[in-house]
């Protein structure tokens, strides 16, 4: 079980946040306790787990969105060149294209293909989020592929979501949250 008093204090030690929203403490509180449901119980899983939307839902022109389910941002021009508009990235990872919405649709019971802004609630985003990256939803890659047992390649969990596309920078934020979880 997490100390989340003291995690919390930790994640401002350590420079990840300087201050916090109410909406960023709620957000991350929703992601622990969607660990604690799905039993994501490996420290260093949950410090990916935090590490994904802290990279994934940042813009520096609104930094109070850091690590709280976002819509992709651009104009709105931008948006639609997108080839999977209107299901462009949302919630806690960037849910995009309509087979993802349809499975979580699915799974969820809630028509995010219908009403794709549904993935901004809280809980429901991160549900899904560390249902995803638990899964291996997205790619087909799952957190056990690269963190678990005696293995933990941060680099290539990047892989979950997204390639290998800033897993460098992503592997640092990660390294942090999982100081702050100890």
């Amino acid at each position: 079980m997490i100390n989340r008093p003291a995690f919390f204090k930790n994640i401002k030690a350590n420079g990840l946040f300087i201050t916090m929203t109410q909406r960023q403490v709620d957000s991350i509180t929703a992601i622990l306790d969607e660990c604690d449901r799905q039993q994501v119980t490996d420290g260093r899983q949950i410090a990916y787990i935090l590490a994904t939307p802290y990279h994934e839902c940042y813009n520096p022109r609104t930094p109070e969105t850091r690590c709280t389910p976002i819509k992709e941002f651009g104009s709105e021009r931008y948006l639609r060149g997108k080839v999977y508009y209107p299901y462009i990235g949302r919630g806690f990872s960037g849910l995009t294209w309509k087979a993802n919405y349809q499975k979580e649709t699915k799974r969820l019971g809630v028509d995010l293909v219908n009403m794709p802004d549904l993935i901004l609630n809280i809980p429901l985003a991160a549900n899904s989020h560390v249902y995803c990256m638990k899964n291996g939803t997205y790619t087909g890659k799952k957190l056990s592929d690269y963190i678990a047992g005696v293995k933990c390649d941060f680099i290539n969990a990047r892989r979950i979501i997204n390639g290998t596309d800033k897993a460098g920078l992503i592997t640092g934020y990660a390294n942090k949250f999982l100081s702050s979880l100890i």
